[in-house]
Protein backbone atom coordinates (compact mmCIF):
# COMPACT_ATOMS: atom_id res chain seq x y z
CA UNK A 1 0.00 0.00 0.00
CA UNK A 2 1.33 3.45 -0.77
CA UNK A 3 1.50 6.28 1.78
CA UNK A 4 -1.78 7.86 0.62
CA UNK A 5 -3.66 4.57 0.97
CA UNK A 6 -2.14 4.01 4.42
CA UNK A 7 -3.27 7.50 5.46
CA UNK A 8 -6.78 6.84 4.20
CA UNK A 9 -6.86 3.51 6.06
CA UNK A 10 -5.67 5.19 9.23
CA UNK A 11 -8.52 7.68 8.97
CA UNK A 12 -11.09 5.09 7.91
CA UNK A 13 -10.50 2.74 10.85
CA UNK A 14 -11.47 5.58 13.17
CA UNK A 15 -14.94 5.84 11.64
CA UNK A 16 -17.97 4.26 13.33
CA UNK A 17 -18.56 0.64 12.31
CA UNK A 18 -21.56 1.40 10.12
CA UNK A 19 -19.60 4.05 8.20
CA UNK A 20 -16.67 1.66 7.75
CA UNK A 21 -19.04 -0.99 6.41
CA UNK A 22 -20.59 1.48 3.96
CA UNK A 23 -17.14 2.60 2.85
CA UNK A 24 -16.00 -1.01 2.37
CA UNK A 25 -19.11 -1.73 0.28
CA UNK A 26 -18.51 1.35 -1.86
CA UNK A 27 -14.84 0.48 -2.39
CA UNK A 28 -15.69 -3.09 -3.33
CA UNK A 29 -18.37 -1.88 -5.74
CA UNK A 30 -15.80 0.37 -7.42
CA UNK A 31 -13.59 -2.58 -8.39
CA UNK A 32 -13.67 -3.86 -11.95
CA UNK A 33 -15.55 -7.14 -11.74
CA UNK A 34 -16.05 -7.51 -15.49
CA UNK A 35 -13.57 -10.39 -15.65
CA UNK A 36 -15.34 -12.37 -12.92
CA UNK A 37 -16.73 -15.55 -14.39
CA UNK A 38 -18.48 -17.41 -11.54
CA UNK A 39 -17.50 -20.84 -12.89
CA UNK A 40 -13.87 -19.78 -13.35
CA UNK A 41 -13.74 -18.24 -9.89
CA UNK A 42 -15.29 -21.34 -8.33
CA UNK A 43 -12.81 -23.61 -10.12
CA UNK A 44 -9.90 -21.43 -9.04
CA UNK A 45 -11.06 -21.53 -5.41
CA UNK A 46 -11.43 -25.31 -5.56
CA UNK A 47 -7.88 -25.61 -6.85
CA UNK A 48 -6.60 -23.26 -4.15
CA UNK A 49 -8.42 -25.13 -1.38
CA UNK A 50 -7.01 -28.44 -2.60
CA UNK A 51 -3.50 -26.95 -2.65
CA UNK A 52 -3.87 -25.58 0.89
CA UNK A 53 -5.24 -28.87 2.26
CA UNK A 54 -2.35 -30.74 0.63
CA UNK A 55 0.14 -28.29 2.19
CA UNK A 56 -1.44 -28.82 5.63
CA UNK A 57 -1.41 -32.61 5.30
CA UNK A 58 2.20 -32.59 4.12
CA UNK A 59 3.25 -30.43 7.07
CA UNK A 60 4.46 -27.61 4.82
CA UNK A 61 2.37 -25.04 6.70
CA UNK A 62 0.91 -24.69 10.15
CA UNK A 63 -2.36 -23.21 11.28
CA UNK A 64 -2.49 -20.16 13.54
CA UNK A 65 -4.97 -20.00 16.43
CA UNK A 66 -7.70 -17.42 15.87
CA UNK A 67 -6.74 -15.58 19.07
CA UNK A 68 -3.25 -14.97 17.64
CA UNK A 69 -4.69 -13.78 14.34
CA UNK A 70 -7.03 -11.35 16.10
CA UNK A 71 -4.21 -10.03 18.31
CA UNK A 72 -2.05 -9.47 15.23
CA UNK A 73 -4.85 -7.67 13.39
CA UNK A 74 -5.59 -5.53 16.46
CA UNK A 75 -1.92 -4.54 16.56
CA UNK A 76 -1.95 -3.59 12.89
CA UNK A 77 -5.08 -1.48 13.36
CA UNK A 78 -3.64 0.26 16.44
CA UNK A 79 -0.47 1.13 14.49
CA UNK A 80 -2.55 2.48 11.62
CA UNK A 81 -4.62 4.58 14.01
CA UNK A 82 -1.48 6.00 15.67
CA UNK A 83 -0.22 7.44 12.39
Amino acid sequence: MNARAEQLLSEAVQLPESDRASLADALYASLDKSSEDPERVSAAWSTEIERRVADLKAGNVQTVPIDEVRASLDSIIRRAQAR
